[in-house]
């Protein structure tokens, strides 16, 4: 059914990390949003959310404060935004004449803390969400066997010859299936794919909806890919996952040039717990030592005097973001080269 009606929603990505584990925030939808469900606990878990009123909110991003304060309780600390959603049908509420759901999305670091607020907010591993995104210890399972199979025969699947090169090129890009490797940064191009090729559980749930509201028939998707699309995470309302996955993307493509790592560690940090968290965010390994000379070479920290003793080794030096950075020269990060995946 055509609708020309638009409704502007803010939605929040927020992370932190923890020993370790980069961590999400969601809730339930209980009000305030599109797919609110009419009853409590019906409606998958979704990233914090609540519409723009241009009457109560000065600013877009003001409106994200509110609505995350008054769902989680949480003051945040770095805040950017991230991308305008907008995709036709994103909401299936369009599909029976409700308004095109646009939604501003923000990308927020915070320290992990308590929860409290009316959306019943909890603290999720992100890795659950986009478990093929985590190469810390080597390529994940569901890569090697739900994923690369199933992609290549849906480039065997191809309807032409043209068609079966695009998805060569694009899983090749996505999924290193040559000698390309892996980039941690292309994680949206790769939720996307997985979302075409009908292995994540929102594909086949959108296409059903839309399906029903239309009554009519799209060419099924193989009957394993199902199969494949319950080892591959959970899904989030609407088009969530989406947003979870350009959000850590962008994270990832700005290590390069900002140092947004030091939003989420306390003041003072040892190196190794630097360098844990950057591997957590870039879901791979770094060489210790190449990491390191890389950190103290680009004067990125500095050292405070003080010894970590709470370690189980030897006490470890304590450094701190060495802010005066910031001011001597435009692109303060650590480098993008070093965070390629090992073959």
């Amino acid at each position: 059914m055509k609708t020309t009606a638009t409704s502007l929603g803010l939605t929040a990505v927020i992370v932190a990390v923890t020993q370790e584990s980069p961590r999400v925030l969601v809730v339930r939808r209980t009000s305030g949003g599109p797919a609110a469900p009419a009853k409590r606990g019906e409606a998958p878990e979704a990233l914090p959310f609540g519409p723009f009123d241009p009457e109560r909110h000065r600013t877009l991003e003001l409106g994200l404060w509110q609505w995350v304060e008054d769902q989680t309780g949480l003051d945040l600390r770095y805040v950017e935004q991230l991308y305008t959603f907008g995709n036709q049908y994103r909401d299936p509420r369009e599909l029976r004449g409700g308004p095109r759901a646009v939604s501003v999305a923000y990308l927020a670091l915070t320290h992990e803390a308590e929860v409290a607020g009316r959306g019943d907010a909890r603290w999720r591993p992100l890795y659950g969400f986009l478990p093929w995104e985590d190469w810390r210890d080597g390529p994940p399972e569901q890569v090697e066997k739900a994923i690369r199979p199933r992609l290549r025969r849906w480039i065997r699947q191809a309807p032409d010859r043209g068609t079966r090169r695009e998805r060569e090129e694009r899983v090749s890009i996505c999924f290193g299936l040559d000698a390309g490797g892996h980039d941690c940064v292309r994680t949206l191009e790769r939720y996307e794919l997985l979302y075409e090729a009908g292995l994540v559980p929102e594909a086949h749930r959108d296409r059903e909806d839309l399906e029903q509201a239309q009554g009519t028939t799209a060419p099924a998707f193989p009957p394993d890919c199902k199969d494949a699309a319950r080892l591959l995470g959970p899904p989030l309302a609407l088009d969530n996952r989406r947003i979870l996955a350009a959000a850590l993307g962008r994270v990832r493509g700005k290590l390069a040039y900002r140092p947004v790592v030091f939003e989420l560690l306390p003041s003072e940090f040892t190196l190794f717990r630097l360098q844990r968290v950057v591997e957590a965010l870039a879901g791979m390994r770094l060489h210790k030592q190449n990491f390191r000379r890389m950190v103290m070479t680009g004067e990125l920290v500095e050292a405070t005097g003080r010894l970590d003793s709470t370690g189980p080794g030897r006490p470890a030096e304590l450094y701190r973001f060495r802010r005066s950075v910031l001011r001597e020269r435009s692109a303060v990060g650590i480098g993008l080269p070093s965070l390629r995946a090992a073959e």
